[in-house]
């Protein structure tokens, strides 16, 4: 019996601890079981609200502002310069007739003068022959003869020579004068010195380049444009604005100076009407008035010539446009929004134009959408939101930190 007892003792407890475990076991996963799931973490997310808006789409270009007219002046006369305006330096302004140069003008009145003579010495001569076939006609008819008399009888030849000699002594006259006139520089508009090329004493002759000047009443400014620039600009063919009340658009001009801003309001005038055939684009002109503002056209900042400036041109308009930081655009042309329920969806837009800052959407998200702002790696539909909202939207895209 002892014996037995000993053999079946270990078999009991090998028997008790299994059931114990299996007990242990069954009572642990009901637990489990009885125990609610944890409820799913959400992904902090930053979202703007999307507002649908009308606007003009705006076209950006630069250029350097240039003189619409400009002039080279060049010496037509010979002498000796004997005065230069005060004004006649570079960077000086000068008024429409202002006499900017003058050579000596001794030698040309003098020729003037001896022209005149010629003149006047010629209508005498043919003066008197005029009235020699005058009294040639009378004595014809005096004599009683018949018939018509020659044209030699009557001086005609003496009396054509005589005329001839007129008009070759008044274009004498008129050269002379145009000669006297060019000795003295001046210029058709009101403008501004680029380049002073000779100065008081200086002997000059048909051809010396005596300077450079340009228009101040206008400036241009050359903005090239590729075809989708195009696109979103209504530029009227010069036979539509000759035609009609139809007008260039509008062009605000801006530049950097001493840390601030300036702007100019300018318009196009025309385009140039071709393709530059290395850079494949087309060149509109803006125009701006009085860009030096001394004519008392402009009332706005001084622009000069050679200022490299940036250019935002007016262009179509759009109605029912949502405009979004470039960045939330997704390579397919979607865009992530948190929904009511604060899950996320991926939704498909209609993009009307990319900038390298804005995108605008024309369908695909309405009004009050919450676009999601942060970047998120791998986005799934339905993944629960903790929204931080803003009004403003970011200039540059947030990344999110870790879930919560």
């Amino acid at each position: 019996m002892g014996k037995f007892f000993k053999f079946m003792l270990p078999l009991i407890l090998i028997t008790v601890s299994i059931i114990l475990v299996i007990s242990l076991v069954t009572y642990q996963n009901s637990k489990r079981a009885e125990r609610k799931p944890e409820t799913e973490k959400a992904i902090l997310v930053e979202t703007i609200d999307a507002e649908v808006i009308s606007l003009n789409f705006m076209v950006n270009s630069q250029g350097t502002v240039r003189p619409r007219t400009e002039t080279a002046l060049v010496s037509e006369v010979s002498g000796k310069i004997v005065s230069v305006a005060p004004d006649f330096v570079a960077g000086g302004f000068f008024r429409e007739g202002q006499v900017l140069l003058q050579i000596d003008p001794s030698d040309y009145e003098a020729g003037l003068k001896r022209a005149e003579a010629a003149l006047a010495s010629r209508e005498a001569k043919l003066a008197d022959e005029a009235a020699r076939s005058e009294q040639a006609l009378k004595d014809w008819q005096n004599m009683g003869k018949q018939g018509k008399p020659s044209d030699l009888g009557l001086r005609k030849p003496q009396l054509a020579d005589a005329k001839a000699n007129v008009s070759a002594a008044e274009a004498d006259v008129l050269k002379a004068r145009r000669d006297l006139e060019r000795t003295r520089i001046t210029v058709p508009y009101d403008g501004l010195v680029r380049q002073k090329a000779v100065d008081i004493g200086q002997y000059v002759t048909p051809g010396t380049r005596l300077g450079v000047t340009f228009a101040i009443d206008t400036a241009e400014v050359r903005l090239p444009l590729t075809h989708s620039d195009l696109d979103y600009l209504d530029l009227p063919s010069e036979t539509e604005v000759k035609s009609s009340n139809k007008s260039f658009p509008q062009v605000t001009l801006s530049t950097e100076t001493g840390g601030s801003i300036r702007q100019w309001e300018a318009r196009i005038i025309r385009t140039e009407g071709v393709v530059d055939e290395v850079s494949r684009v087309i060149h509109a002109v803006a125009q701006v008035v009085d860009p030096y503002g001394v004519l008392g056209q402009s009332h706005q900042h001084e622009l000069k010539v050679g200022t490299f400036v940036n250019a935002e041109i007016e262009g179509l308009p759009a109605d029912n446009v949502v405009v979004l930081p470039r960045f939330v655009l997704r390579p397919d042309n979607t865009v992530l929004i948190a929904n009511a329920d604060n899950e996320l969806e991926i939704v498909t837009v209609t993009v009307l134009r990319a900038e390298p800052k804005k995108v605008y959407i024309g369908t695909g998200i309405n009004g009050g959408a919450k676009v999601i702002t942060t970047t998120l790696a791998a986005p799934l539909p339905g993944t629960k939101l903790a929204i931080r909202g803003r009004q403003a939207p970011a200039s540059k895209p947030v990344t999110s930190g870790a879930e919560q």
